[in-house]
């Protein structure tokens, strides 16, 4: 009877080549591996000819789906490969790590309802370090003896240091690794690499020889873990239980087994005679009731790009190198010049042929047996890409993350309410993509359509799979643009949602009747009718119709009611294309709008300067409403209270400002009135603070309609001009910050403008003209004058005499 310990590390196409060989070479009868228990049920469908990688294990509790894990699984992954030889060859083939089961309970209860999407992670064990000195004797004295055959084989640097570790978000930037996560990097330093997957890409990926490979990696680990002990109380957990798992093993009479696990824990598995300890240390732990189902995933899943602390840096690349082991360069430069001629750059075939000898020279320079992915993107950019980076970031995306997303079978477990989305998407002809997919449609069209209710449906539900767009050139009432992307949370989400229903449509109807209840604010309840109208939800439409009329009885904020207003008005015009029922939205409208009329002037009295801010915000949410219902009686009735406000005094600058800039637009007040209403609030007796708040008001907005706008800018010139230095000072902050809205070229031709009004010339004289900011008389140069007439009557075709 024999035990068998191979310590890999994740997502690692060498040393997957290296574990597929050494299996071959063991003839196992069972292979354990570093995973979970739970999932032991849902282990058969990997061999099926329908799951294609890169997919993942989900691990969850029914009753708290946000308590989640996932065990990613690609081709190159050294333990799928281990899961795929035992199922080929029909022998047992188990998980052995501490269940999730037992690890998920230890999560802390997040609270909140099931429409509230929060993702808990469940933190990988960590490996523990003895001192650099202790690494730089265990690089001395192991790795020269069983790494020296440095003489090439394809692959590429992993990121894990164990199969199926779980993804878990991290903050980290990408490529960014902590010294405890990764065994490996402090033997890299000790060895004078300050990279340390460069390291274990030339001391494993790139060995022709893979024998002795894992005796290496064992010995390595044994010298770092002199104390055996994990100082954590779930990493011992683990370990244990792995333990007990070859034990069982041995105890069903198995003769050859396998173990393949992260090469941290492979010392602590050899250790099998303390079983009463293991034991004692797994005796009473708590468990909570798990489900577990594949799901698929993504390339840029598996890369730090994501955000997941486990995951490998480039897994196109590393695809590439486990499904072409042959000329490895010559395809790999092949496709990135298709690539970039697919864009429309220039990629002939004799660059390629130089890229591939710059590459093999570099590796050659450099002592390697093959270009590694840094000679490849040397020789790239100064070949084919002329030494720009530009492309080099199409190329990272494309070609060394990509964007591939897997396939599970059909008969894999899920909720119904994944059924019923998966049955939609194939009706409507909608597949799931990590890529950005811009969708155009006709509400005029049943399937497109089919499709806007699914997609709205499916954002009430907390799952944006697609986000509007905003509609330009054609009419918004018929016509709606999407983007789409797929994202593997999503699968989450929708077993979050089952507890609202088994179908799209009663799920999303559902919770919104729940939210609605919830929601105690007006404008929170016609944001939400505004949405479940898109939906086409009509038991929803119905509830929310009641709980907004309920509200708008009683709700005696005018900031509420006119926030209100933009999703009542848009409700409204969206008319019989989505079935609204105007019989009882516009009574809402107008009762709204009337009590807005009246209750305005009074509520812009006394307000500091945030409420301003506020109050400033909420008009314009009621101007948007007023624009687009676009009635007569209500626009007379809003400009003739906004007229009223600016001509109150006691009313704070910004408002004042704003409703200014608001009838401007409107076209209501003339350049006469609006210089009037300038100098009002301009004049030496207006405190400084709140004349700059009116200016703030003003320009707020659109700088093209300003430009035209002469008086305002003399006013604003003269303003400025007459400020002491001790009020410019302190109103300065003021004035860039009502500046700032605006583009550098608008603020550029702004200045521009206020300087050609201060020497404008006067219609009719010929030689001279005023300032009319100061009336000073500015001289004309007469003899350059003189110069450009003969050249403008040319222009003109008329007979120049010098005079």
């Amino acid at each position: 009877m024999s035990v068998s310990i191979f310590g890999v590390r994740h997502h690692g196409p060498g040393c997957a080549r290296s574990l597929r060989a050494a299996l071959k070479k063991l003839q196992p009868d069972i292979v354990l591996v570093e995973g979970p228990p739970d999932a032991q049920e849902a282990l058969p469908l990997l061999a099926s000819g329908q799951m294609k990688p890169p997919v993942a294990l989900l691990i969850y509790v029914p009753d708290r789906p946000q308590h989640a894990v996932y065990y990613p699984f690609t081709h190159f992954s050294p333990e799928w490969q281990a899961l795929r030889y035992a199922l080929e060859r029909g022998i047992p083939a188990r998980f052995m790590d501490l269940p999730q089961a037992v690890q998920l309970a230890k999560m802390p209860d997040p609270g909140g309802s099931a429409d509230e999407h929060s993702d808990v992670p469940v933190q990988c064990a960590c490996a523990r370090f003895t001192g650099p000195k202790e690494a730089r004797d265990t690089y001395r004295s192991i790795l020269p003896i069983r790494f020296a055959s440095n003489t090439g084989n394809v692959g590429a640097p992993a990121r894990d240091t164990g199969p199926g570790r779980k993804e878990t978000p991290s903050s980290e930037a990408p490529g960014e690794t902590k010294m405890q996560d990764d065994p490996f990097a402090l033997l890299a330093r000790a060895a004078g690499y300050d990279d340390h997957e460069l390291w274990w890409e030339r001391q494993i990926e790139l060995r022709r020889d893979v024998t002795d490979v894992f005796e290496g990696i064992l010995e390595a680990m044994t010298a770092l873990r002199t104390d055996r002990t994990p100082k954590d109380e779930n990493e011992a957990q683990r370990e244990a239980h792995m333990r007990q798992s070859i034990r069982t093993a041995q105890a069903g009479g198995f003769q050859r087994i396998a173990v393949v696990c992260g090469a941290w824990h492979a010392p602590a598995l050899f250790d099998l005679d303390k079983a009463g300890e293991d034991a004692t240390l797994l005796n009473g732990l708590k468990r909570v009731k798990v489900a577990a189902t594949w799901i698929p995933w993504t390339n840029s899943r598996l890369s730090y790009r994501s955000g997941y602390g486990a995951g490998v840096a480039s897994p196109g690349w590393y695809e590439h190198l486990w499904t072409a082991p042959d000329r490895v360069t010559i395809r790999w430069i092949t496709h990135v010049a298709h690539l970039l001629r697919k864009e429309g750059l220039d990629a002939s075939s004799a660059s390629v042929i130089e890229a591939v000898r710059l590459s093999e020279a570099l590796a050659a320079m450099r002592d390697l047996p093959m270009p590694g992915l840094a000679e490849l993107h040397e020789a790239i950019q100064t070949v084919l890409c002329n030494g720009d980076a530009e492309p080099m970031r199409l190329i990272r995306d494309r070609l060394e993350i990509g964007e591939k997303l897997g396939e599970v079978p059909p008969e894999t477990p899920a909720v119904p309410l994944q059924r019923d989305l998966e049955a939609k998407q194939r009706r409507l002809r909608l597949k799931p993509s990590p890529e950005l997919v811009n969708l155009d449609l006709d509400l005029r069209n049943d399937t497109d359509r089919a499709r806007s209710q699914l997609l709205h449906q499916l954002r009430l539900l907390g799952i944006e799979w697609g986000k509007p767009q905003r509609v330009y050139g054609k009419s918004g009432t018929f016509h709606e643009l999407w983007q789409l992307q797929w994202q593997v949370e999503f699968i989450v989400r929708l077993i979050e949602a089952n507890v609202w229903g088994n179908t799209v449509t009663t799920a999303a109807s559902a919770c919104v009747c729940v939210q609605a209840d919830k929601a105690s604010a007006l404008p929170e309840l016609t944001e939400l009718l505004d949405k479940t109208i898109l939906a086409e939800l009509p038991t929803a439409v119905e509830h929310l119709l009641s709980r907004v009329q309920a509200s708008a009885a009683v709700s005696a904020d005018v900031r509420h009611l006119m926030d209100a207003l933009p999703p009542l008005a848009r409700v409204a015009r969206y008319g019989n294309v989505r079935g609204t029922k105007l019989e009882r939205i516009m009574p809402v409208i107008n009762g709204l709008f009337e009590r807005v009329i009246v209750g305005l002037p009074l509520a812009c009295a006394s307000l500091d300067d945030d409420a301003a801010q506020a109050m400033a915000g909420s008009i314009d949410h009621a101007q948007e409403s007023v624009s687009m219902l676009n009635r007569e009686d209500q626009q007379q009735e809003w400009q003739g209270v906004l007229q009223r406000l600016i001509e109150r005094e006691s009313i704070h600058g910004l408002v004042r400002g704003r409703c200014c800039r608001l009838l401007l637009e409107q076209k209501v007040l003339d350049d006469v009135e609006l210089q009037r209403l300038a100098r009002l609030a301009l004049s030496p007796v207006t405190p400084a603070p709140q004349a700059a708040a009116w200016v703030e008001g003003v320009l707020r907005g659109s700088g093209a309609l300003l430009l035209h706008l002469d008086g305002l800018w003399l006013a604003l010139d003269n303003w400025l001009s007459e400020l002491s230095s001790g009020d410019f000072t302190t109103l300065l902050p003021l004035l860039r910050r009502a500046f700032s809205g605006f583009q550098s070229p608008e603020r550029r031709r702004m200045g521009e403008k206020v300087k050609h009004l201060r020497a404008a010339p006067v219609a009719g004289t010929g030689v001279a003209g005023y300032s009319a900011a100061t009336g000073d008389s500015i001289a004309i140069n007469r003899k350059r004058a003189d110069m450009v007439l003969p050249v403008l009557a040319r222009i003109l075709g008329v007979q120049f005499d010098g005079n």
